[in-house]
């Protein structure tokens, strides 16, 4: 079983990497990337808009996409990055590989890996 994600859990985090990250869009997902200045391992956190649906909805889309960037990441070398994950209605509807590939890419586009 590949090891747990570092998360971003704070709302600071999270506006810091909105703030001060690079955006980077795609079809189920968008990412905010934002270099932290140590080499901690990459944290990782996810937002859900209510426009994408009820909580059940919201929850699938986040175990999803939690799941496609845990097996991203856990063989990714990169270090001391902040990585939001913002669902879209994509992410519902997308297959699994499909999801896993975007984010490979996402991430590459972004600096990552």
């Amino acid at each position: 079983m590949p090891p747990a994600l570092s998360r971003l859990k704070r709302r600071d985090e999270f506006l810091a990497a909105a703030r001060d990250g690079r955006k980077v869009p795609g079809e189920a997902f968008a990412l905010q990337i934002r270099r932290r200045d140590d080499a901690l391992a990459v944290r990782v956190g996810f937002t859900m808009t209510r426009r994408l649906g009820g909580a059940v909805v919201r929850n699938r889309a986040r175990r999803r996409l939690r799941e496609a960037a845990r097996a991203v990441l856990a063989a990714s070398p990169a270090r001391g990055f902040d990585i939001v994950i913002l669902g879209r209605p994509g992410a519902l509807t997308a297959r699994f590989a499909d999801l896993v590939g975007g984010l490979r890419a996402a991430l590459a586009r972004g600096g990552v890996a």
